[in-house]
């Protein structure tokens, strides 16, 4: 259901016909990089975290980390992933599928500059077997994300 729902909402877009499916698994960054073919730091990982009483997504560099004194000045709180059992509820795709296209309504996309050192990278696409290839700016407009930040190491 997830995947449907990405795949239409990328369609808004015209990059629908550019997801990928697998017939292995792509739910983690080494996962997905083997199945695409490329180094795992271009694999578009988005993370999922607790603001106050909002779900906000980062999508960052399968090789970049939250540094917590960044994401702390960023948020003004401390990073606070949400509980497994809360991604699907609040986000609307499950773990190893988390991607920025067609969440549920009021969750807040931002992209860390740890991306920027690549021409395109691979995002989920609503499933643990799919992925996507965009360019910086494709995912910028694709995402809706309310702009770029730096919260990794």
């Amino acid at each position: 259901m997830a995947f449907e729902k990405a795949k239409e909402y990328l369609k808004q877009f015209g990059l629908e016909n550019r997801i990928l499916v697998f017939d292995t698994s792509s739910a983690t960054v080494d996962l997905a990089a083997q199945a695409v073919g490329c180094e795992p730091a271009r694999i578009a990982k988005t993370l999922s975290f607790k603001v106050g009483d909002d779900c906000v997504l980062i999508v960052a560099a399968g090789d970049a980390r939250i540094d917590n004194s960044k994401y702390k000045a960023q948020f003004h709180t401390k990073a606070k992933m949400l509980a497994p059992e809360e991604v699907e509820i609040l986000v609307g795709h499950a773990i190893g599928g988390v991607c920025p296209f067609g969440v549920k309504e009021g969750v807040k996309v931002y992209l860390d500059v740890s991306l920027r050192r690549f021409e395109s990278v691979y995002p989920a696409c609503g499933s643990s077997n799919s992925a996507v290839e965009l360019t910086l700016s494709e995912l910028e407009t694709a995402s809706g994300s309310e702009g770029w930040i730096d919260v990794c190491k």
